[in-house]
């Protein structure tokens, strides 16, 4: 993934353009798996099946960006000021905690 690093099942992201959030100015994000729990409050997956012979998945954007929210710990209002590059980054980060198991996302 570019411009990540794995980081405890979660991921350091470095901000292509600074954003606000909770009176601060961030640079980077720390984006943690969700939990089961979390999931199942949001009700979605953060992805839609493009192809289902295949597999092939893309993420759904009305959903990431709630995922994006609880799993950095920022408001809504702070994932909305997100530049495109990153919310693209980020969602296919929060898709691939759905599609690679905790250890071996850990352990690679």
């Amino acid at each position: 993934m570019n411009e990540a690093q794995q980081i405890m099942g979660g991921f350091a992201h470095t901000l292509a353009k600074p954003i606000k959030a909770h009176g601060d100015e961030l640079h980077e994000l720390q984006l943690r798996r969700p939990t089961a729990a979390e999931a199942k409050k949001i009700g979605r997956m953060p992805y839609v099946v493009t192809d289902p012979k295949t597999g092939l998945y893309s993420p759904d954007l009305s959903v990431v960006d709630e995922y994006i929210s609880v799993c950095a710990g920022i408001p809504p209002s702070s994932v909305a000021q997100l530049d495109l590059v990153d919310l693209n980054q980020l969602a296919w980060a929060v898709c691939s905690f759905f599609t690679t198991p905790e250890s071996s996302a850990s352990s690679s």
